[in-house]
């Protein structure tokens, strides 16, 4: 797997396009607004509400669970619909394999991190993840767990998925945050937790269609 990329430089309040990949299906395209650019990595904020295209998958099963041969040979059609009621502050560590969300739930604030493990493009004023299944939720006391597991190792092996060896690699990616979690270290040392986004910022418009 190729680690992430450096992000490009961007400007507090640009909104980017964020088109979600898995098994080599785009599954979601969302508008999210940049918060801070810089050496270090790229900061996001995703607004409950924010209109997204989605893959009209058939019987309304997650992509996970439809086999790659199964997939139509253009991609799925995408159709608008709506991010659902949470809010998430979104940080991409410059050449790291992951990004780490901050959880807002309406009306109580701060809620948990999830770790996202993926790999990622940045097209100008787009960025591509490509997700790699495995993850990890960590709740507000900083107590974590993998999640997907069962789904990571079945899909392991497979040539549109990753490789015996790639999957080691991604699973070592995973325990160095985990680490990070059980020291404390940022992104998990409370920083970020009391986060809103400035008043003036409206809900982005919808992207154009992928």
């Amino acid at each position: 797997m190729r680690p992430a990329t450096t992000p490009p430089e961007h400007v507090p309040g640009q909104v980017l396009r964020w088109n979600f990949h898995f098994g080599g299906q785009l599954t979601s395209c969302l508008p999210m607004r940049v918060v801070e650019c810089g050496p270090d990595g790229l900061l996001l904020w995703l607004a409950a509400g924010s209109p997204l295209w989605k893959a009209e998958l058939p019987d309304g099963q997650h992509i996970r669970d439809i086999p790659p041969e199964s997939h139509p040979a253009g991609g799925y059609p995408m159709v608008a619909g709506e991010w659902d009621a949470i809010s998430a502050l979104i940080h991409q560590p410059a050449s790291e394999p992951y990004a780490v969300w901050w959880i807002f739930e309406p009306g109580s604030g701060f809620s948990h991190w999830y770790v996202n493990l993926e790999r990622r493009e940045y097209r100008g004023g787009e960025i591509d993840v490509h997700d790699l299944e495995l993850d990890l939720e960590v709740d507000a006391e900083r107590r974590w767990r993998w999640k997907d597991e069962e789904s990571f190792a079945a899909k392991t092996g497979h040539p549109a998925f990753w490789s015996a060896a790639q999957a080691r690699a991604i699973r070592a990616g995973g325990e160095a945050v985990a680490r990070l979690v059980e020291a404390g270290a940022f992104p998990f040392d409370g920083t970020h937790r009391d986060f809103a986004p400035p008043a003036d910022w409206p809900l982005p418009p919808l992207p154009a269609r992928p």
